[in-house]
């Protein structure tokens, strides 16, 4: 089914898709993370994409909630947006050699992977309230809040030291 297919008819509809597609999402990004942990040699950047592996998993949980909440089936769409980001952070990850480049370049990958994430997430919670599902906007809203949170850690690694040793 594509984006705007003739499946879609109403806006219960697009936020079902678009559940579907952060939870494929959240599950390809769940079995990314352990190479980019592996991957990485800054041992504050290893701990922070493990914590995030974890969070990612509490947010899977969450999404099977909403689904439940919501009355349809917990199942994903596939979603290209996430599988180019991913392909694109292991085809650069495979090209770099220096440590601490590579580093720099797990940072760009995963904050591309947060800011879809983000996009995805304030778009469902504010489709959630249109539909009147304040439940569903409250779990959703928590992963919103934890997608966030990494994007700034993640910044706040890069400014801080990272992108400094890479240079």
């Amino acid at each position: 089914m594509g984006f705007f297919s003739k499946d879609i008819k109403t806006m219960d509809d697009l936020f079902v898709h678009t559940l579907r597609d952060i939870y494929y999402a959240e599950n390809q990004i769940a079995k990314a993370l352990p190479e980019m942990i592996d991957k990485a040699s800054d041992q504050e950047l290893k701990d922070g994409f493990e914590r995030h592996l974890q969070e990612t998993e509490v947010q899977i949980d969450r999404l099977e909630q909403v689904f439940k909440l919501h009355g349809v089936d917990v199942r994903g769409v596939n979603c290209p947006a996430i599988d180019g980001i991913l392909e694109e952070a292991d085809e650069i990850a495979g090209e770099v050699d220096d440590d601490q480049v590579l580093d720099a370049a797990l940072i760009a990958a995963g904050q591309a992977v947060e800011h879809y994430e983000i996009t995805r997430y304030g778009t469902l919670v504010a489709w959630a309230r249109q539909l009147g599902r304040d439940d569903c906007a409250a779990l959703l809203q928590q992963n919103l809040q934890e997608e966030m949170q990494t994007d700034k850690a993640l910044t706040a690694m890069a400014e801080s030291r990272i992108n400094a040793a890479a240079a």
